[in-house]
């Protein structure tokens, strides 16, 4: 066990059991408060260490956060510490896949998932103490993306936004503007794989 600040707030970490939380993924949270007002409906998809869905809900004060991941490790973690920032009663940790576990409609969703392909692994010698699936995925790597934007669609009102990290940079997209976001994504991995 460690610990890291992220957004202001100390956090424990289990460096290569769960993903280190990182400073450019405060963006990804700037971005999410930005378009969240009173009692939003937020969910924190692939949620880690529950980083993103804390610094959303102690900027957000009046918002309610579904904080989900399919590791049991991370979502112990994420509980221990939404505990520790004493957020019990606004974000609530969840085992599923996506937003599986996450009731009701949501006015705003997050994520920071997977997103290279298992083949670069060997390439990026600066994630090598992280846990390989919270990085690398089968394939392209876009699998996860692709599954959320589809159900997305369906999870989020219709005003509703998903935001999602990828390569760096905050990807943004309204509800009626989900394909384009999905075709976003496949450019872009498209070019970085050229």
């Amino acid at each position: 066990m460690g610990s890291v600040s992220f957004n202001g707030l100390e956090l424990e970490t289990a460096p290569g059991e769960v993903m280190t939380p990182r400073a450019t993924s405060e963006r990804l949270v700037a971005e999410a408060c930005a378009r969240i007002s009173g009692r939003a409906r937020v969910a924190d998809v692939g949620t880690g260490s529950g980083a993103i869905a804390i610094a959303i809900a102690a900027n957000c004060t009046d918002a309610l956060v579904w904080a989900t991941d399919v590791d049991a490790r991370a979502v112990a973690l994420a509980r221990a510490n939404v505990r520790r920032h004493g957020l019990d009663d606004r974000v609530f940790v969840r085992r599923g896949d996506l937003l599986q576990a996450v009731p009701g409609r949501l006015d705003v969703i997050a994520a920071n998932l997977p997103y290279l392909g298992a083949s670069a692994a060997a390439d990026r010698r600066d994630l090598r103490g992280e846990p390989f699936t919270a990085v690398f995925a089968p394939g392209d790597g876009l699998d996860a993306y692709r599954r959320l934007v589809t159900v997305a669609a369906k999870k989020l009102m219709p005003t509703g936004t998903l935001l999602v990290q990828f390569h760096r940079r905050v990807l943004v997209a309204r509800r009626p503007q989900l394909a384009e976001l999905r075709r976003t994504l496949e450019t872009r991995s498209d070019e970085r794989a050229a």
